[in-house]
């Protein structure tokens, strides 16, 4: 039983490998451009002081910290179940309130609108 479950295993290998070679349709002319390298979607080879968007930039650091700011409520809310304080809820609303007024003063900026009118 062992060795034709060995057998089976290798003719199956075998098999997907050929499988693989038939229908495989890539090409060394198609890897130019995945060897290429990838910055912000700018193309490499292009002149090296094209403009770059300030409102992407702004977008990204502000999901960064919201980001982080919501990663760091999973540990208080696991907590949340196991005990109640009050000190712990007085905490957790002070916390998302200043998220939320964070989030509601970039509103107010433009800072989350992504084209402006």
């Amino acid at each position: 039983m062992l060795i034709l479950s060995i057998l089976f295993t290798i003719i199956l290998s075998v098999l997907l490998i050929i499988i693989y070679n038939w229908t495989s349709f890539m090409s060394l002319s198609d890897m130019s451009e995945k060897l290429t390298a990838f910055e912000c979607g700018f193309d490499p080879l292009s002149k090296m002081r094209s403009p770059f968007s300030t409102r992407f930039f702004l977008l990204v650091v502000l999901f960064l910290i919201f980001d982080v700011e919501i990663a760091l409520l999973f540990p208080v809310l696991s907590m949340f179940s196991s005990s109640l304080s009050s000190f712990m809820t007085c905490a957790l609303m002070m916390f998302l309130f200043i998220l939320l007024f964070g989030m509601f003063h970039e509103w107010n900026e433009g800072a989350l609108d992504w084209f402006s009118n």
